[in-house]
């Protein structure tokens, strides 16, 4: 369900919610379409009943909604968020892809930047949206939640769309790609901290419905409808909101032309396929010129081939619907939507029935990898050259290991009761710093004993292998040899001003995945990307050092490596990590910290006066209190 929307008024907006109130307020001070404003808006987190797969399911959302309320600004905007816990959790938000320059206070990641929202606390977060266009995302940023608690944060020209580099669309609209859960998602995420892997979720959903690829009543469920004018363009702004898989999407019988990612503009591409990591953001244009009829979208996980574990994935579909009253031609055919493992899928019952897209094979990750290695950054007026000379260079191997149970120095590895899995970097595990302390940048701004508390994250593994030998994906004795890892709070520092390279490198240990590595606070050039081992003899040959793009998500493919660079401009303490969800929970993360530079304009101002405090009790697992929840068919 997409949110009421902000609009941009010289007056008050109020939009009131059975749950909640969001309220606009757009004040406009200067020339007409170059002016700044002020968008405020109130969340308000609580829990909520709705009803999916014929089941009702006790849901964590913002003011009611899921997907929760779409931010809409204008470059050069001021927003204000007044967040409302009245969930049972600790909560904090994350604007995912905003650079929050000089402003990591208002990042949103607990005990990085800030204590958490307690139950029935409040916290405000000011920030401004300075020279970003595009689309990007927020969303709960505590273990397993941004599945329910996440939304659109969409940043126009300061010009309006007659500055956009491509053809101003008729309509646009966010298409967001996420998960819809049966099980307990803080139970799932505190499971998945001690090596416990039940849970999945039920089903896929776009925009926040199952589609009619799921009928547990014998009825197929409600799916997303895109209501399109025949001769039209459509921008999609796609998000994959989703905890653990990457999706392709399809629309029957047309093609994409992506223009953006990660709110940064791309060289335009013609596609009929959109591969997007969770993290990611993706725009592109629709052409609604196909004879007149119904399409089904389709969205499509996918998932690292055997000997790699296979995990339940669903596909998902909404509909393309052209408004005029002519039915689909007759001679239109309809393939399959293949729906998880082992293909199955669904066919056109007549010659009316809606044409459906033939999807990737869900084993197919080769198509993420050509996809993603069509962007490239469009050289506008301005475009920021690639930093030559770099200052950093990181070699990050990105793999699963095994620490022992209960503290003990020893034990037996190789699937045993006595080891636990863990996601590492550089062979540590990310430690998440004790909630009864001083978060990280707390600490670092007033030189609190940050350094005592952490571990600097190694420049390399401390051995060298054949990273991507699928012999290490089952257990055994070779992979055995790999395992042993240990936990820290992993940080690295960097002077203002370094320009940092790093290879990020997917492994073979216990897994093949890809790996989406999101940075907060900054954008990352993608230099190049390769399958297999990472050779600096050969492959710095294939960097792109004109017109990469730049991301703040970027995958390292499977059994593959990625090269990126950026520079450390923006003061404070950034969480870098992968964004799955299981990835993240079990470790794969650090910290890196940006010092200040020598002048005002480039250093950490203190915090706002309405920072949050930590409490004795403020542990990201739900609290053991019930509260009062509304029902919510939808």
């Amino acid at each position: 369900m997409v949110s009421m929307g902000s609009q941009r008024l010289p007056t008050e907006a109020a939009a009131a919610m059975a749950l909640a109130v969001a309220i606009v307020f757009l004040v406009s001070t200067a020339a007409p379409l170059a002016s700044a404003a002020s968008v405020e808006h109130t969340f308000i987190v609580n829990q909520t009943r709705m009803t999916r797969l014929c089941k009702e399911t006790l849901v964590t959302v913002v003011n009611g909604q899921l997907p929760g309320p779409t931010i809409e600004v204008t470059e050069g905007d001021s927003v204000t968020v007044h967040v409302v816990n009245r969930s049972p959790y600790n909560v904090t938000i994350h604007w995912h892809g905003v650079k929050q320059f000089q402003n990591c206070w208002a990042d949103g990641v607990p005990m990085i930047t800030q204590c958490p929202i307690t139950p029935n606390k409040n916290f405000t977060y000011q920030f401004d949206v300075i020279g970003q266009e595009g689309t990007l995302w927020w969303h709960a940023h505590v273990p397993g939640l941004r599945a329910t608690l996440h939304g659109a944060f969409i940043i126009r020209p300061r010009h309006r769309a007659k500055s956009y580099p491509f053809p101003k669309p008729y309509k646009e609209i966010p298409v967001i790609i996420g998960d819809w859960w049966e099980k307990d998602l803080a139970e799932m995420a505190m499971n998945m901290t001690r090596s416990i892997f039940t849970s999945y979720a039920s089903a896929s959903t776009v925009n926040g419905l199952v589609g009619d690829l799921f009928n547990c009543s014998g009825v197929p469920k409600e799916g997303y409808v895109l209501d399109v004018e025949p001769g039209k363009t459509y921008l999609l702004r796609i998000i994959n909101a989703g905890l653990f898989s990457e999706f392709y999407l399809k629309i029957a019988g047309h093609k994409f032309t992506v223009v953006a990612a990660d709110a940064n503009y791309v060289s335009p591409f013609t596609t009929d396929v959109i591969a997007i990591t969770p993290g990611e953001t993706i725009d592109a244009l629709l052409l609604a010129d196909a004879s007149p009829g119904r399409y089904y979208m389709g969205a499509v996980p996918n998932q690292a081939p055997l000997p790699d574990t296979q995990t339940p994935e669903y596909a998902t579909r909404g509909m393309v619907h052209y408004k005029v009253s002519q039915s689909a031609s007759s001679d239109t055919t309809t393939v399959s939507l293949s729906q998880g493992v082992g293909g199955g899928g669904y066919r056109g019952q007549s010659e009316d029935a809606p044409v459906v897209p033939m999807m990737p094979d869900i084993h197919d990750t080769i198509t993420s990898y050509y996809f993603h290695s069509n962007l490239t950054s469009l050289r506008q007026k301005g475009h920021l050259p690639v930093q030559q000379e770099v200052n950093e260079h990181l070699f990050i191997v990105l793999g699963l290991g095994t620490i022992c149970k209960h503290g003990h120095q020893s034990c037996k590895r190789g699937n045993s009761t006595e080891d636990m899995l863990v996601a590492t970097m550089n062979n540590v595990s990310y430690q998440h710093p004790e909630a009864t302390t001083t978060p990280l940048l707390e600490a670092h701004y007033y030189h609190t004993g940050c350094n005592t508390t952490t571990e600097e994250l190694p420049k390399r593994p401390p051995r060298f292998y054949n990273f991507t030998d699928e012999a290490l994906i089952p257990f055994g004795p070779k992979e055995m040899r790999l395992e042993p890892t240990y936990k820290a709070t992993l940080v690295r520092r960097f002077k203002h001003g370094d320009v940092v390279e790093i290879v990020f490198q997917s492994t073979g240990i216990l897994q093949g995945d890809s790996n989406p590595m999101h940075l907060h606070g900054h954008d990352m050039m993608v230099l190049a990307q390769g399958i297999g081992n990472y050779d600096p003899l050969k492959d710095v040959a294939k960097y792109n050092l004109v017109n990469p793009p730049a991301k703040n998500t970027v995958v390292a493919p499977n059994l593959g490596w990625v090269a990126i660079r950026f520079v450390a401009n923006n003061p404070g303490v950034w969480f870098m990590h992968c964004h799955y969800e299981f990835h993240l929970s079990m470790g794969m993360a650090a910290v890196f910290i940006v010092e200040d530079g020598p002048t005002m304009d480039t250093s950490l101002p203190p915090p706002p006066v309405n920072f949050p405090t930590c409490s004795h009790d403020i542990s990201l697992m739900p609290k053991e209190f019930h509260l009062q929840t509304e029902k919510s068919e939808t």
